[in-house]
């Protein structure tokens, strides 16, 4: 028995394929739909409805039950309604990699100038209500994407935003990714830059041989850091060179808390929030088939021990892989790896399933596993 009870109708096409003439129309839940020349071609009723974010006209509202909900539009300076996830077209348009000065005024942008403006905890209720609404819309197509894969399909790869795109770790990364894509993995990430970019690139170019994988990492190297002007350039610029080959797909989850952080363009779905709380929670709670730990830092550490804490008390009804890549760096400079293991033997944690590894196949034989 399903547990979603609206059918959503996102499109004026959708409305057509369910309304006709003299129709009530019960469960369904419509997202920037605009009824004004609709409810004037076909006359229908609404019982239990929900209208997000649509233009209804006044004549209509006569039809509409009073059991129905309706919010209605709000004007800010982003969707309040997304009735679907954001890619790097919609996220950065506006943005022309020729002309760097264009990003300080492409959507994204001006998204996080109004978010830095109204305060990262907003004392405004206007504002708090349709940021709410906003990550709820979010939420709600990400859903939908990840109800088109087995949750035992979803992977989920973790490191830092200082990952240097010439750092070897860097391909590793994406080598380990384009793999996982070509497999039928739907691989995630926190969609920023560093490690969470090799993540996308790599599923960018899957079904690409190896050599051009390195080359469009060369191309990037020009601009190694987020902080480099032409970070963001470079990726455009990967990408015309090298068109995404198949109708894969990869979701990045970035956040407008951390907006200094660019959102990397090579993701093919971009699921960005504003409250970082639930962006946090909620890739790892997606990543059922898995997490692997790329080199990172206090944020890295912060998601091995909600992963560990979800494992542990098989939260979502089971336990799914830890796998550490950089058998170095997990063992001395952030030794994480021996405490869990240590916390695993002594029975303070259970339910863990640990790889520590330096190896592309190894991870995907601990994942396979």
């Amino acid at each position: 028995m399903s547990t979603r009870r609206y059918t959503e109708i996102e499109t004026t096409h959708d409305f057509f394929a369910i309304a006709c003439e003299g129709i009530t129309l019960r469960h369904y839940a419509f997202q920037g739909i605009d009824f004004d020349t609709l409810s004037r071609q076909l006359r229908c009723t609404y019982d239990d409805c929900i209208f997000m974010g649509c233009n209804i006209p006044d004549e209509m509202r006569e039809s509409i039950a009073c059991n129905c909900i309706i919010l209605p539009r709000v004007e800010a300076p982003y969707a309040v309604f997304p009735p679907r996830l954001y890619t790097a077209a919609t996220l950065y348009h506006g943005y022309d990699p020729h002309n760097a000065a264009t990003l300080d005024n492409c959507y994204d942008t001006r998204v996080y100038r109004h978010y830095i403006a109204q305060g990262k905890s907003a004392a405004d209720i206007r504002e708090t209500l349709c940021r709410t609404l906003h990550d709820h819309s979010i939420s709600d197509a990400l859903h939908d994407l990840l109800s088109q894969h087995d949750e035992r399909d979803v992977v989920a790869i973790m490191g830092g935003h200082s990952l240097l795109r010439t750092d070897h770790t860097y391909l590793t990364v994406a080598r380990i990714a384009r793999s996982l894509t070509e497999r039928g993995m739907l691989v995630v990430s926190g969609g920023g830059p560093g490690a969470m970019e090799a993540t996308h690139l790599g599923a960018y170019m899957a079904h690409r041989p190896d050599s051009e994988l390195v080359d469009a990492i060369d191309l990037l190297s020009q601009a190694p850091t987020f902080h480099h002007a032409q970070w963001l350039a470079t990726a455009f610029e990967v990408m015309k060179r090298y068109p995404r080959l198949a109708d894969t797909h990869d979701i990045g989850v970035p956040t407008w808390f951390y907006g200094h952080e660019p959102a990397t363009p090579f993701a093919a779905h971009i699921a960005k929030y504003f409250d970082n709380s639930i962006r946090e929670d909620g890739l790892l709670t997606i990543a059922k088939g898995g997490v692997i730990f790329a080199p990172g830092s206090a944020g890295t550490m912060q998601e091995i021990f909600q992963d560990a804490a979800q494992n542990h008390y098989c939260t979502h009804g089971y336990a799914s892989p830890m796998i550490f890549l950089g058998t170095q760096y997990w063992s001395n400079h952030m030794p994480v790896y021996p405490l869990l293991q240590e916390l695993l033997a002594s029975g303070r944690y259970r339910n863990l399933l640990l790889t520590l590894t330096d190896s592309e196949s190894e991870v995907i034989e601990a994942l396979r596993r």
